[in-house]
């Protein structure tokens, strides 16, 4: 089953992102327009809302997670899935993207999504089990800054 990943993005408002390999993810969905809030540590009042203000990204406690998030970001073990699609649940999310920061070759990179066959089809039946959708690729600071690109309007003078 193919996802078209910038039709998900149109479709969300608020994205809860768990933890990122770079602060590329939340400045990218950000700077795209989406309400972000980030769970920031293991605490249960770990979250901050994280908006673009006079083009910098800022920062700020919001002790809880949001009460509704379209999707749900991971950078985070597999092995946390079960943990996640709960949160995604109980906040109302319908997808959820994560990332495994990995290249095809094994190796660490930030924008890195590649997982073994086997390791992306449980993750996804398991997602879809719960009648979320699931993403693993691409890199959703791409996607976002894609999706901010095509919202711009060129300036006439």
């Amino acid at each position: 089953m193919s996802i078209d990943t910038k039709e998900i993005l149109k479709a969300v408002d608020t994205v809860l992102v768990i933890d990122w390999p770079s602060k590329d993810v939340p400045d990218a969905l950000a700077l795209a327009g989406f309400k972000v809030v980030v769970k920031g540590g293991p605490g249960p009042e770990d979250y901050f809302a994280h908006e673009m203000k006079n083009g910098k990204a800022e920062s700020r406690r919001v002790g809880r997670p949001p009460e509704r998030a379209d999707l749900v970001y991971s950078y985070r073990p597999l092995s946390e899935l079960p943990g996640i699609i709960a949160l995604a649940k109980k906040i109302h999310a319908r997808a959820i993207w994560t990332q495994s920061g990995f290249s095809a070759e094994g190796k660490k990179d930030l924008k890195g999504c590649w997982l073994p066959e086997n390791e992306r089809s449980s993750a996804r039946k398991l997602v879809e089990s719960s009648e979320l959708k699931y993403v693993s690729e691409p890199y959703i600071g791409d996607v976002a800054r894609g999706l901010f690109a095509s919202r711009r309007t060129p300036t006439h003078f």
